[in-house]
């Protein structure tokens, strides 16, 4: 394993898992069908703990393009790593939402509706609003960014000394991501990850679903452009406050 290899299948877990609960939850005649938000939000948030968790001794799991570019901006990672990085996360994301179309293909083919369909494999507003969806994603990724900064080891306080979690320590993320899923992610979705949201709908625009739509490609900058936005701040804000 390495990290590129890393980045890669652990991004693909999080994007299975995490497509994953959206189909089950949407898509017609499923198990979970009507499951709501609760269901997905939590879904995402072990989705993130699992790919965390494959991928966090070999790579540091940043498993999303704003992480490693927010750690590279505050000198935690170095800028040389920061392409090949990006790369397998994209590369990653696609597997993942192939492998969930794969899964789930005669539900997308048993649902009319392309709206849903697209659903499972990318984020959309639901109130159309550029400024304050772009302004939502932001935030969104601010708050990963910026509380990720903030993540410390267990210790024993006296002497010092560092408790080793395993992979246990992959939990605060999930929690976290946990927390903006139910807080913040109503307006667009929360992508708060470019690879999340882009490389599912290239994988959308590839695949031969029955009945499919638009990939809505006039909103698909959003989910990109904000969490780097959002996590040059949060990386700018930890510099000036340390």
């Amino acid at each position: 394993m390495s990290p590129f290899s890393a980045e890669v299948i652990g991004t693909m877990f999080l994007i299975l898992l995490g497509a994953g609960v959206v189909a089950n939850v949407i898509l017609k005649g499923t198990k979970g069908n009507s499951g709501g938000w609760m269901v997905i939000t939590t879904g995402w948030a072990l989705a993130v703990f699992v790919g965390v968790v494959i991928a966090g001794p070999y790579s540091g799991a940043h498993l999303n393009p704003a992480v490693t570019i927010g750690l590279a901006i505050a000198g935690k990672f170095e800028w040389a790593n920061v392409p090949a990085y990006i790369g397998a996360q994209l590369l990653g994301a696609m597997l993942g939402a192939f492998l969930a179309w794969v899964i789930y293909r005669d539900h997308f083919d048993a649902t009319n509706d392309p709206d849903t369909q697209l659903a499972v494999f990318s984020t959309g507003p639901a109130i159309r609003n550029t400024t304050f969806n772009l302004l939502s994603e932001i935030i969104g990724t601010f708050v990963l960014i910026f509380v990720v900064f903030y993540f410390t080891d267990a210790e024993i306080k006296e002497p010092k000394s560092p408790i080793g979690l395993g992979s246990l320590g992959a939990l605060p993320v999930a929690f976290l991501v946990w927390a903006i899923g139910l807080s913040l992610g109503g307006t667009t979705g929360y992508a708060i990850n470019p690879a999340r949201d882009l490389g599912p709908r290239i994988v959308h625009a590839l695949l031969p679903i029955k009945g499919k739509g638009s990939g809505n490609w006039k909103y698909a900058w959003i989910p990109v452009i904000g969490p780097i936005v959002g996590a040059v701040i949060a990386a700018i804000l930890y510099m000036t406050l340390k």
